[in-house]
């Protein structure tokens, strides 16, 4: 049995905290810390406005680009963050020594920043290097804010920076992030971390708050790792802590069944695995990084989403069905019997259904000038050649059909290109505004007939399917429809397979039983 450590860390998005900033310190910082008496480490993303267009983030590649293109614009962009920032301060930190603090030190940042984009605007171009040192401006005026927002309420927060933990000289072998680095990394952050875990032993107190910025690495913090390393980061400072969960707080209750947007029956749920999240993820919800469940799972530790406008809701935890958690001798769900039964619920096999649009589908018939295996090279090369990412794809020896994710101006030019080079190859249509209605679950494949309840469904409700596709891990069934349907086939699905109470009626299960027996071909 692994022991609790007390520890608690807590990773806060851009946008709760432009918008949430005072209730996350005052109903959730605050209370985990004094009321619960966690040991709680705050890790938090650049901060936001109202939408990531707005964010820190974003204004910062702006200003980026813009340097690299010989814009002078670029200054009025960092006019803006700093002119945002101390505005903020102003209007949320009542302690003028405080804020005074925090002004000058947001002030410094910022300056820096200042002296690498015009020495980038001089040379015409960003190196990468540059690029991480003037994102790492968005974490840090985060941290700063949350720290002297904590200190305002009367929590004894400290400002961690980890933009320089690694090494300059550090080198990535075969210039990739491997298991290395990340173990390296868990070992730094704890390491920058042991002044503080020394003062908490002695009785005192502190918080944490910890830059989501983790370094400047080889091939750029973006490239390796993209916009989500602040979940990555949050990840790695939990295994380094051994804490006892990773809250990951958004704007939403949790993991839903479907979203409650579109479908207002959905459900929450308590739990899910990590496979079923990563599905959920790829396939259109918001949820968390596979790669980021992987570094806290591997450690038994639970990841929990909660949402900051409801902080005393359960949340949905992302744990194995089949691993023990901390505290815990035996896993808490242990193995069930599954019978073959046509009483057993249809229900049960599904977890959640989610959509993704913004899809086109690519059919390619070969002409046969290329050989099969030659063929299928080719076309996956040429999709390698303009970036462009393959949903689903359904094959036979000569005729290819695709669903890519195509959401702007930059890959439906990468697309248009790409076809015209594909059409050496055969025929190609293109087929646009499609979506991906996917049906997730883990026990999905020990039950016969949720595939056919699904595309039953579709037929009844007139929707048209141009693909369908199953997952190897077999708990995700896909299928690419008409845009205008998404909507529909969400609601309509989720009340076949996901609404209503788990166990069927006998009479409704022999009911079922026996229209299937009517349609068997006997």
């Amino acid at each position: 049995m692994i022991e609790n450590s007390n520890w608690v860390v807590q990773k806060f998005g851009g946008t709760s905290i432009g918008k949430f900033s005072t209730q996350i310190v005052n109903d959730i910082i605050k209370v985990y810390s004094e009321d619960h008496g966690n040991n709680v480490a705050v890790v938090c993303s650049a901060r936001s406005s109202y939408t990531k267009a707005e964010g820190t983030t974003s204004r910062l590649l702006l200003a980026c680009e813009l340097a690299s293109n010989n814009n002078f614009e670029y200054k009025n962009v960092l006019d803006l963050v700093e002119k945002d920032h101390i505005s903020n301060a102003k209007d949320n930190i009542q302690d003028i020594t405080v804020q005074d603090a925090l002004i000058e030190n947001s002030k410094r940042e910022i300056c820096i920043v200042r002296r690498y984009l015009d020495a980038s605007q001089v040379l015409g171009e960003v190196s990468t290097r540059t690029l991480d040192l003037v994102m790492s401006l968005g974490e840090k005026l985060s941290c700063l804010y949350v720290t002297a927002l904590c200190q305002d309420s009367g929590v004894n927060a400290r400002y961690v920076d980890l933009s320089f933990i690694v090494p300059s000289d550090y080198e990535c072998k075969d210039g990739t992030l491997d298991n290395s680095f990340y173990t390296f990394l868990v070992t730094a952050f704890r390491e920058k971390l042991s002044p503080i875990l020394k003062e908490i032993e002695k009785g005192i107190k502190i918080v944490p708050v910890i830059t989501g910025f983790f370094g400047i690495i080889p091939m750029g913090l973006l490239n390796g790792v993209g916009r989500g390393y602040t979940d990555l980061c949050a990840a790695l400072i939990a295994v380094a802590l051994n804490a006892d969960e990773l809250q990951v707080w958004k704007e939403v209750d949790g993991i839903f069944t479907a979203d409650p947007r579109k479908v207002p029956q959905a459900r929450l749920l308590d739990t899910v695995t990590p496979d079923e999240a990563a599905e959920l993820t790829y396939y259109g919800s918001e949820v968390i990084h596979p790669f980021t469940m992987e570094q806290v799972i591997r450690t038994h530790i639970p990841i929990r989403i909660k949402n900051v406008q409801n902080p005393k809701g359960n949340g949905t935890i992302i744990y194995p069905s089949d691993q023990a958690k901390k505290g815990e001798s035996t896993p808490p769900h242990p193995p069930v019997a599954l019978t073959s039964s046509i009483f057993e619920s249809k229900k049960k096999g599904a977890t959640a259904i989610t959509t993704k649009s913004d899809i086109v589908v690519v059919n390619i018939h070969s002409n046969k000038k290329t050989l099969s295996h030659g063929f299928l090279a080719e076309m996956f090369s040429t999709l390698d050649k303009y970036k462009l990412v393959v949903d689903l794809i359904s094959t036979s020896e000569v005729h290819v059909s695709m669903a890519l994710p195509v959401p702007d101006s930059d890959s439906q030019k990468a697309l248009r290109s790409a076809v015209e080079e594909l059409k050496r190859l055969g025929t190609v249509d293109v087929i646009k505004k499609m979506a991906i209605v996917s049906l997730v679950g883990k026990q999905m494949k020990q039950f016969i007939g949720i595939a056919g309840t699904m595309f039953t469904t579709l037929a009844e409700q007139h929707i048209n399917i141009e693909m369908i596709s199953q997952g190897a891990n077999e708990i995700n069934i896909s299928c690419v429809i008409d845009e205008n349907d998404a909507v529909r086939a969400l609601q309509s699905i989720h009340s076949k397979l996901l609404d209503g109470p788990v166990n069927e009626s006998f009479e409704s299960a022999v009911n079922e039983r026996l229209e299937q027996i009517k349609h068997m071909d006997l």
